[in-house]
């Protein structure tokens, strides 16, 4: 998904932001969209939450994430694992041979690793899926790993 660069959200964020405002709307979130957009929108309201498609794999929004590192907004990897397509990159097939674990599985745990404000809402469809995906939790990616990924 290309963010859509050029196309301004004030008007509808200034209408989200009035419901906000009556309380009809607890937080503000963004999807799809590029720094500028986030200035734009910080400028009407207070924006909690950002959700781009980012993964180890794609890091074209490095800057965005940035921008919430620095304003505490949480960034919600959308496809956190490439939106259905296996993750192809030596860098994190390198890793999960030194862990013995799926690239998938170091995928996601690149994601907290690589930013405080990265939150990995990766889909399931099956428990044994849910359950590599719940071991995740137990992988500590360490300095080497992270300069490996980087």
């Amino acid at each position: 998904m290309t963010p859509p660069h050029g196309d301004w959200l004030a008007e509808p964020f200034e209408a989200l932001a009035a419901l906000w405002e009556e309380g009809l709307i607890r937080h503000l979130g963004l999807s799809n969209v590029d720094t500028d957009h986030l200035v734009e929108a910080r400028a009407i309201a207070p924006v909690v939450a950002v959700q781009n498609q980012f993964h180890a794999a794609k890091r074209h929004d490095a800057e965005l994430l940035s921008a919430c590192e620095e304003a505490d907004i949480a960034f919600v990897p959308l496809f956190p694992l490439g939106g259905g397509r296996e993750l192809d990159d030596e860098r994190l097939a390198k890793v999960a041979a030194r862990h013995g674990v799926a690239v998938s599985q170091i995928g996601l745990a690149w994601l907290p690793a690589s930013s405080p404000v990265t939150l990995a809402i990766p889909g399931t469809g099956s428990p044994t899926h849910l359950e590599d995906t719940m071991a995740v939790a137990g992988i500590s990616l360490g300095e080497e790993d992270l300069a490996d990924l980087s």
